[in-house]
């Protein structure tokens, strides 16, 4: 197997870090990327290189801010000077809130849905154009279960924006298909343990709405979620089998990688939402004549 150059952004930790760490294990050139590579996240980033010295794997730690199309910039560059490609490029970074949806300011929802979806399109129109240069490559967009499965309250902005970056990945897909750059679409469950989700949430500005709630009809409301949700995550659930399955997926022959995964112990439902979901948009491409944009063209 020849390794891939691969980006994937938010990799200091969670989804991000355990799949850089196994990319890079497989054997492929992983730009682990993050902010503040010098400052918050100096110990990561000291971690990823030490590991990758240690264990003789190709992890490279790389400064990306995607709310900053300077630092972007900067990153794809580097990689276009050290690599010469991008065979892959991974959505991961994202943030996540927590509390009732009343309570967040519109500047807070402006800001989850600029990280989890301008992120990606600041960070697509970086790196695609040297992507479909090349005429191949592979997108694959983190996505979450919510979007066709269940959705627990207090994690409206979160959901929100997760909803928008899948539908933009969607569409997307049929925008590169006949560039020949395949998307596959990875869909995790809820995981309560092995990730820093519920940990790093934003709370809400408003704090007298948010009083309001906390000491009314919901009070206690968001602890009561959490450990709702807790109790019916399996005690064996890993966040780890999210980022084996997006390695197998990478390692894939061109052509044969699906559009969508699902890792859900939970099992909320998002893999029969989503698969009709994504049958009906299938279904009306046949209809309009478009089927060729379902899969990837070969051209090269």
């Amino acid at each position: 197997m020849t390794g891939k150059s691969i980006l994937i952004t938010g990799a200091s930790s969670g989804f991000g870090r355990l799949t850089a760490e196994a990319l890079a294990s497989a054997g492929h050139t992983v730009y682990a990327s993050m902010r503040d590579v010098v400052g918050h996240n100096s110990k990561t980033a000291a971690e990823m290189a030490e590991t990758s010295s240690r264990v003789g794997v190709d992890l490279r730690p790389l400064e990306l801010d995607v709310q900053s199309e300077p630092s972007i910039e900067a990153a794809i560059s580097k990689i276009m000077e050290e690599s010469g490609r991008i065979d892959v490029l991974i959505h991961n970074a994202g943030h996540m809130m927590f509390g009732p949806a009343e309570a967040f300011t519109p500047e807070q929802f402006a800001q989850q849905y600029d990280v989890n979806v301008l992120g990606t399109q600041r960070v697509n129109r970086a790196a695609l154009p040297h992507m479909r240069a090349a005429k191949q490559g592979l997108l694959i967009w983190i996505s979450s279960s919510s979007s066709a499965g269940g959705t627990p309250p207090y994690l409206a902005p979160y959901f929100a924006a997760k909803a928008a970056m899948d539908s933009l990945a969607v569409l997307y897909a049929r925008e590169l298909s006949r560039w020949g750059i395949e998307t596959t679409i990875v869909v995790p469950g809820a995981f309560t343990k092995g990730t820093n989700h519920f940990a790093h949430s934003g709370r809400p500005e408003d704090v007298a709405r948010l009083a309001e709630y906390e000491n009314g009809p919901y009070k206690d409301f968001g602890e009561q979620v959490q450990k709702a949700f807790a109790a019916i995550v399996p005690e064996d659930a890993n966040p780890a089998a999210v980022a084996d399955r997006i390695v197998d997926v990478v390692d894939m022959p061109f052509g044969e990688r699906p559009f969508r995964v699902h890792y859900d112990p939970t099992e909320d439902g998002a893999n029969v939402g989503f698969s009709v979901l994504d049958r009906l948009r299938a279904e009306m491409l046949h209809r309009v004549g478009l089927s060729d944009l379902l899969g990837p063209a070969k051209l090269i």
